[in-house]
């Protein structure tokens, strides 16, 4: 297969990233509502409609960035707010919310691969749309992998920081808390050095490797990454 484009690439990777933060977003949004707080609702956040969740650096800037300069997408959403103080149980409460977030990201994982292994069983009847369709669910399930699996890292304030502290004695639970501000720098550094890679990858391959049509991914993956010369 030929090297994909840098507009082709955009027209696979657009629409499974805007889907998967904007899923992930609305699901925060949606748990937290049947949890006591209504705000995500009242903002018209519970929404698949990507619009209201965009956001100028996570959904488009960084995205574009990094299909520049590594032929692949990955970004976020405009968080939703979640009023922690009209959960029913704020701390318990609060850790289910995070995980919605993840959580949506495996099952659109899944749903892509399901889709994969559709369009695969059509490439040789109709190729002109199975291909393209193809790509697009191995960019659904690589760009859902990775989110859940950044999301995963225990650094508030991403989900995994905020599952952490829910399960945390309450005096532990303020010191973590006072992370928060730093959370952003911290992930920075973890990245710098290494760490995130070390702990991302095993969750995103380990992922592949469990869900259906794995060699298809790993074989399709190629063609969306852009060529070593």
């Amino acid at each position: 297969m030929e090297e994909l484009t840098l507009v082709q690439r955009i027209a696979i990777w657009a629409l499974p990233l805007v889907f998967a933060v904007t899923v992930h977003e609305a699901a925060h949004g949606w748990v937290a509502d049947k949890l006591g707080d209504p705000t995500a609702r009242k903002l018209g956040r519970i929404t698949l409609n990507p619009l209201p969740h965009i956001d100028p650096v996570g959904t488009l800037l960084v995205p574009m960035l990094m299909l520049t300069f590594t032929g692949f997408l990955v970004g976020w959403a405009k968080p939703v707010p979640v009023a922690f103080n009209r959960l029913r149980s704020p701390r318990r409460d609060m850790a289910i919310v995070a995980a919605a977030g993840p959580g949506s990201n495996l099952v659109m994982a899944v749903l892509w691969s399901l889709v994969l292994l559709v369009a695969h069983n059509l490439v040789h009847t109709v190729q002109s749309i199975a291909l393209p369709l193809m790509l697009m669910a191995v960019a659904g399930v690589f760009v859902n992998l990775v989110l859940m699996a950044i999301n995963l890292l225990p650094v508030p304030p991403l989900d995994g920081g905020r599952m952490l502290n829910g399960f945390l004695p309450q005096g532990l639970s303020r010191l973590y808390m006072k992370l928060e501000p730093f959370g952003i720098f911290i992930l920075i550094a973890l990245i710098m050095v290494g760490v995130v890679k070390v702990l991302l990858w095993p969750v995103v391959v380990g992922g592949i490797v469990l869900l259906p049509g794995t060699e298809l991914v790993f074989d399709r993956l190629q063609d969306l990454l852009p060529r070593q010369s």
